[in-house]
């Protein structure tokens, strides 16, 4: 009565009937297909090959083998930054055209105003490197480094508020419960260092602004190996990774050894393909008894990178200690490294709020993409900025002369990339001449996402999950390929 217990309460009605039809045919079947082919591998996944992921190799040949991802959280405002309007100078203080807004829905928080003024930058904007791109003076060192870039003005989202939308980039849907990013590239490709994890999360520590859930960096409906791991600052880095007091790393290797019989049992037993993921994730947890403090550790780092990135980078838990952390994780071969830092949403106050956020991130930023090319590691490495939307050209709230405040807006927003397989010194997308609406080359979130796949050499309509009765992906039912970025 136990083992049959332990069975229906692992296993669903939906799972049984699913079995009971594979028992009639699949034995047939099976010796015609691959097994391997329904998630897009090109081959059985043997049992010892955890950590390797479900692909035997890739769809596409890769142009990059890892990811270091630079979100913005709150949503950076690109008329401030990168998408120069000349016109709102001239229009400053004037009504948004309805020609323009096309009825377009709004926040609350401003969708109620009587009035929506359009708000010119109060930064000076000048055109930088051979590309001759249009940058802030908030980012002089980003400047310097722009003919490095691949600049995608033209991006757009669907969503309105924080949430979804922060939850739309990093899950490639609005509602929470889906893998993020990381997780479908540890599924997919796994890991390629047996002794850090494929996926790692690094927060920009004492940071106000939106709130940051741990399901952005979850596994979703996969096995729970592919979670992302946050890193912190301090002297326990990763939680619950050191031995208790009195526990030697002796008896955690034989405590580990007996567990492992233990959970080898009960999956003989019961099949559940979690508690293979458990054996993985202590195994993991051992070896980074090691190698966690001996990435965390900078002092081995010279002077002349601590003044690239700056004197912040001295201090754990800093966007800029991240940054130089993100770059040893990456020579480690981390597959895929998501950096947050928060604070960018400005509903007003926004001149004094936005300078000091490039303040904070602006040289660490730039700082990565020159760290990576001066080692010979950007030519295989993919770097991206960018928030979960934009700013409103227009004002919340109260405008004066030298304040004002911009509204969330979905509808254009800038990001930029650089590294191996996109084009550098490149701009692509424009918007309209008020920076309302995108008028040439639209890119959609997962047309993003089925990018960023591409450049790791997988098909993001290949690489599936089954669960609840349908196949899901990251780009869900569409996404293409942004081919005119790629190099």
């Amino acid at each position: 009565m136990h083992e049959c217990h332990n069975y229906t309460t692992m296993h669903s009605r939906r799972d049984f009937l699913s079995r009971l039809g594979m028992g009639l045919g699949g034995a047939a079947l099976a010796t015609l297909l691959n097994p391997g082919l329904v998630s897009g591998a090109a081959g059985p996944i043997a049992g010892d090959d955890r950590i390797k992921g479900i692909l035997k190799r890739t769809h596409f040949v890769p142009k990059v083998k890892r990811v270091i991802y630079l979100f913005q959280s709150g949503g950076p405002s690109q008329m401030e930054l990168f998408d120069y309007k000349p016109l709102l100078d001239t229009m400053h203080g004037e009504e948004l055209p309805d020609s323009v807004r096309k009825g377009q829905r709004l926040t609350s928080m401003t969708g109620f105003q009587n009035s929506l003024p359009l708000a010119r930058s109060i930064f000076p904007f000048v055109q930088h490197g051979q590309s001759g791109a249009w940058v802030s003076d908030l980012l002089p060192y980003t400047a310097r480094i722009v003919d490095e870039l691949c600049l995608i003005k033209s991006m757009h989202t669907e969503a309105i508020n924080h949430d979804p939308a922060i939850t739309f980039f990093q899950t490639g849907s609005q509602i929470a419960g889906r893998p993020s990013i990381g997780s479908w590239l540890s599924y997919g490709l796994g890991s390629d260092n047996e002794n850090l994890p494929a996926f790692v999360v690094l927060i920009t520590k004492d940071k106000g602004g939106q709130p940051l859930y741990s399901r952005l960096w979850g596994n979703g409906f996969l096995p729970s190996l592919h979670q992302g791991v946050q890193f912190r600052s301090g002297k326990d880095p990763v939680l619950y990774l050191n031995n208790p007091d009195g526990v030697s790393a002796g008896s955690r290797r034989k405590m580990l050894d007996r567990l492992n019989d233990l959970h080898t049992l009960q999956h003989e037993a019961l099949g559940d393909p979690e508690i293979e993921s458990r054996i993985a994730q202590y195994e993991m947890a051992y070896r980074m008894q090691t190698s966690v403090p001996e990435v965390m550790d900078l002092s081995d780092e010279p002077d002349y990178i601590f003044d690239l990135y700056g004197n912040a980078a001295r201090e754990p838990g800093t966007y800029a200690a991240n940054c130089l952390l993100a770059r040893r994780l990456a020579e480690r071969d981390v597959k895929f490294i998501q950096l947050y830092h928060q604070g960018w949403d400005h509903h007003g106050g926004l001149p004094g709020g936005i300078r000091q956020q490039c303040k904070e991130t602006d040289q660490a930023s730039a700082a990565l993409v020159l760290d990576l090319k001066q080692r010979g590691m950007l030519d295989d490495t993919l770097v991206i900025w960018g928030g979960e939307f934009g700013r409103t050209n227009y004002c919340q709230g109260r405008l004066t002369a030298d304040d004002y405040g911009r509204d969330h807006h979905p509808r254009c927003f800038t990001i930029w990339m650089t590294g191996g397989g996109v084009k550098k010194g490149f701009s692509y997308g424009e918007t309209d001449e008020f920076g309302y609406n995108v008028v040439r080359d639209p890119v959609h979130v997962h047309n993003f996402q089925a990018t960023l796949m591409y450049l790791l050499g997988i098909d993001h309509e290949r690489l599936t999950f089954k669960h609840q009765g349908r196949r899901f992906r990251l780009t869900d039912v569409h996404g293409e390929v942004v081919e005119a970025v790629l190099a």
